[in-house]
Parts: structure tokens; C-alpha cells; sequence
């Protein structure tokens, strides 16, 4: 087994004690965030990015049709798009499908040797741009675009050990300024750049250090009533060791929260997902589950579309169902940030009605 060579920063929180089990029926909020890229290979003509996008559409709409939450709600796909790969025509069937309610865009970039500057022009150019196609919330405190946001390459504020994919040692302070209002990049093992946080599992502030990389390794939890801030809100996936599958029998297999042709999902990883009790201190009947993919890579397409979306759905349904104890609710990215903001304020209301509690659906205005 090849153990990745910063499991020393993560793995003593992947062991913590877990907390207890529930003691009344929890919501279950599910949100499958994708690192959605429609040019694979650079120089892929601008017809096969559309062609990609056009088929996922297709396809996707008919996987979730057979599907929903405890509400009755179908599956809700956030796509997070690049930056550096924007194209109006990629752009225009993406949004009439999510106007249909299969999911939302959100932003993503790959970037290298960026300057501050530099970084802030292109998200402010970029979250105008999506803006423009009806794409983005908006915030209803102040009026302004936000945005959720996933760092290419794993390399938010600059954490790589090597200084590559990114160059921004403020980047966290830009993302608050231009109007970013969660990241959802973390979990990031195995990347070999070191760019795993210690904090694991969790909902918390982070605040800028903006003369060092990697601000973002720890902050201060989320809890409900507490009305906490900072630089950037991070939402977390689930990172854990999974006992129940074993690299030669032996050796636990690393749970990242991937769905992709080589790890489809299994009624194991996702009760771990479960178990992971990621969410809000104070409100222990809620579970946050955010996974995540890269739909358009070429194996995954074919796995996710051959089947492996549905599977994935099911399994989740199923486990909500039959253990009785979780209420699921299938989220975007927005949504969920929505309901920590609303724990945050200390507002204790039906799930539901928490959704759109900051951030307004995009193209809703204010």
C-alpha cells in the first residue's frame, strides 16, 4: 500500500473518535459537486466541449427522473465550471438545464503563477460572465453576485509545498472580496502537493494570512447561534479510512468522497459518508454529505452515464430509507451553504425552508 506522504497532517483527525449515534431522525443534506470540464485535452474543439456537455445533459436528465428525496425532489447536480475554459456556447445548454431543476453552476479555476491582481480580474470577469447567463445567486444582504468555488488541482491558497497551480497567497481574502460565499474544495488526498488541510470533516471559517499559503488549515467551527465569520466559509467532503475495504485485504482503502470509474459507490462508503456527522456544533440532526466527481472525463462519463449515477442515487435513497433515522434531501452547493448561514444566525426552522435563506436562487434577484 503506497501511504501518501502528508497522512501525517490529515490522518489524526481521520481517526478521532466518531461522534455518538443520533438520538431523533436527522436530515441527511446530499450535494454531488462536479469538476465539470468540458475540454478534456487542450485544443479540444469548441463543437466537442458542447457536444460533451449536450450529451451529460441528455443523459443525466433521464438518470435522475427515476429519483428523489424525502420531498420529493430529484437529484441536484452543482457544476463547477472553469474559468480558463469559458465559452458562451458551452455556457448556453448548461443553463437551461439547470433552469429545468436539475442542478446550478458554480465557479472553478486552474490557474499557475498568478499575482493577486492578476487572480481578483479574472473572478471578477468570470462571475460577471455567468452572471450574464442568468447563473449566479445573489446575495440577499447586500445585493452582491456570489459564488460558490473549487480550487483546480487541489491548490487553494497556494498550499501546494511546491508553490505550483496557483501563486496567490491571498487568495483566500480575494474570494471573500469578489463574492465567494463557500468552498467546497477539500478533501484533497491523494494529491501529492500537500495540499490536504489537519482540519478534516468539518464546517468552518477561515481567515487570510495573506503573506503566507495555506490559510485555510485550520479555523473556527461553525455552530449554531454562534454567528461566526471570516474570510471564507469551507464546507468539507468526507475523508476517513474505510475498514470494510481493504487494499490487499489487509490495508484500508482512503474514503475522499470520489464517485468515478474507479470508485463507484457502495452501501459502505455511504454509511461512512454518513458517519462522518459533518455539520454545524449544536445541531447534531443535521448531516451534511458532499461528494464530489469529474463527470466529463471520459471513463467517468461512461461509468456515471452506464449506470453508475443511478447506482449511486439508489444507494443513497436506500440507506436513508431503510435505516429509518435520516430524512434525505438532495441539495446544490448553494442550498447547503444556505442552511449553514441559517445555523450560523441560530435559525432553527424545517430544512426546506432554509435553502434559499442568504443566497438567492440565481436568476431570482434579491
Amino acid at each position: 500500500m503506497r501511504i501518501p506522504k502528508d497522512a501525517l497532517v490529515w490522518l489524526p483527525g481521520c481517526v478521532a473518535r466518531r461522534r455518538p449515534p443520533l438520538a431523533r431522525p436527522a436530515d441527511v443534506l446530499f450535494a454531488f459537486v462536479d469538476h465539470f470540464e468540458p475540454e478534456q485535452r487542450p485544443g479540444d474543439p469548441l463543437e466537442l466541449q458542447t457536444s460533451r456537455i449536450r450529451e451529460w445533459i441528455e443523459r443525466y436528465e433521464e438518470a435522475a427522473a427515476g429519483h428523489a428525496d424525502c420531498r420529493g425532489r430529484s437529484p441536484r447536480h452543482t457544476y463547477f465550471f472553469p474559468e480558463e475554459q469559458y465559452r458562451p456556447e458551452s455556457l448556453a445548454p448548461l443553463a437551461s438545464h439547470c433552469a429545468r431543476g436539475f442542478g446550478e453552476v458554480e465557479v472553478h479555476i486552474h490557474h499557475d503563477g498568478d499575482t493577486g491582481d492578476v487572480f481578483r480580474a479574472k473572478m471578477i470577469r468570470f462571475v460577471e460572465r455567468l452572471s450574464g447567463h442568468g447563473l449566479l445567486s445573489r446575495d440577499r444582504v447586500d445585493g452582491r453576485t456570489g459564488y460558490a468555488f473549487i480550487h483546480g488541482n487541489w491548490a487553494l491558497d497556494n498550499s501546494r509545498a511546491d508553490g505550483r497551480w496557483c501563486g496567490v497567497d491571498d487568495e483566500i481574502r480575494i474570494l471573500g472580496e469578489t463574492g465567494c460565499y463557500a468552498d467546497f474544495t477539500m478533501p484533497s488526498v491523494p494529491d501529492e502537493g500537500g495540499t490536504q488541510t489537519s482540519t478534516v470533516n468539518s464546517i468552518y471559517f477561515a481567515d487570510d494570512d495573506p503573506l503566507r499559503p495555506k490559510s485555510h488549515d485550520r479555523g473556527r467551527p461553525v455552530v449554531f447561534g454562534g454567528k461566526g465569520s471570516g474570510d471564507l466559509l469551507l464546507i468539507q467532503g468526507p475523508l476517513a479510512l474505510n475498514w470494510r475495504s481493504r487494499v490487499r485485504g489487509v490495508f484500508p482503502r482512503i474514503e475522499t468522497g470520489d464517485v468515478s470509474s474507479t470508485s463507484p459507490v457502495t452501501r459502505d462508503r455511504v454509511r461512512l459518508w454518513i458517519d462522518r456527522r459533518i455539520g454545524v456544533r449544536g445541531k447534531p440532526d443535521t448531516v451534511f454529505v458532499k461528494v464530489h466527481t469529474h463527470g466529463l472525463k471520459p471513463r467517468n462519463f461512461d461509468f456515471l452515464m452506464g449506470g453508475g449515477l443511478e447506482a449511486a442515487f439508489g444507494l443513497v435513497e436506500r440507506e436513508c430509507r431503510d435505516a429509518g433515522r435520516f430524512r434525505l434531501h438532495y441539495v446544490s452547493a448553494r442550498e447547503m451553504a444556505n442552511v449553514v448561514y441559517a445555523f450560523n444566525d441560530g435559525v432553527d426552522r424545517p430544512i426546506e425552508e432554509l435553502f434559499d435563506y442568504r443566497f438567492a436562487p440565481p436568476g431570482s434577484g434579491r
